[in-house]
């Protein structure tokens, strides 16, 4: 029987390399994004192997007739997630943090326990894409990390609540991976972009999605609960310091 994994935030990135490195392993895919003339390239590319669902992570009431149809799903990667600029909190907007947090969190939240029961019943898997973020805090990262932080804490105590249904739970969190991510929180500066990740080897969305599938492809008695990985050359900053006069 063809498995179904339904990935958010498929048209560009990790989601996109997910989507491609599941069509190429025989699953079913079910790939969303706000951008559907990507959406309808994907669907164009792979045929009945793909297949494209415009939605939007912001929009929770819409999740309801959005999803008619859509729900039968083995497993669920909720990939969608973006960072606000890297502003200070006191400096920062409101409306982007907002848009963090609805997406990472409040959209995360709802459109896994809309598709909680056909996983239960088809004994299926959750892999969240959370962040080193979540663990190793940087300046001008608050919401980002925090958004991500949750998402990690909300897998581990999904797993308590699905004790015992045979649905398995894993979240990701990668340090620096070149795609779009980058692009999107400098406003589309690319040349921003290219100076973060400039001679540093980062990993790809490629590299994710290969991670994605040996998670997936695991026993269905193995259960990664959390996995994280960075660049060879990426480490961790010192502790900051601020000096009196």
């Amino acid at each position: 029987m063809t498995k179904t994994i339904f990935v958010t935030g498929a048209t560009a990135g990790i989601g996109e390399a997910a989507a491609r490195r599941f069509v190429a392993g025989g699953w079913r895919v079910i790939g969303t994004g706000r951008r559907r003339d990507r959406l309808d390239g994907l669907a164009a590319e792979f045929g009945d192997a793909f297949q494209p669902l415009v939605l939007d992570m912001r929009d929770t009431d819409g999740f309801g007739p959005a999803l008619d149809g859509f729900k039968a799903v083995d497993l669920l990667l909720n990939n969608a997630g973006l960072a606000p600029p890297m502003s200070n909190l006191q400096d920062a907007e409101q409306a982007p943090l907002d848009t963090v947090i609805d997406t990472n969190v409040s959209g995360l939240v709802a459109l896994t326990r809309a598709l909680l029961p056909t996983l239960i019943e088809r004994k299926g898997a959750i892999i969240n894409l959370s962040s080193v973020a979540a663990t190793y805090p940087y300046r001008g990262g608050a919401v980002y990390a925090g958004s991500k932080a949750f998402v990690r804490q909300f897998g581990l105590g999904l797993r308590c609540d699905l004790a015992g249904t045979g649905v398995r739970v894993t979240s990701i969190e990668p340090g620096m991976v070149e795609t779009e991510f980058t692009l999107v929180r400098n406003g589309g500066d690319q040349a921003a972009s290219d100076a973060l990740y400039a001679n540093m080897d980062p990993m790809t969305a490629d590299d994710i999605a290969e991670t994605v599938w040996w998670v997936a492809s695991l026993p269905p008695h193995i259960n990664i609960n959390a996995l994280e990985l960075m660049p060879t050359n990426q480490s961790w900053a010192g502790f900051a310091v601020e000096r009196k006069g």
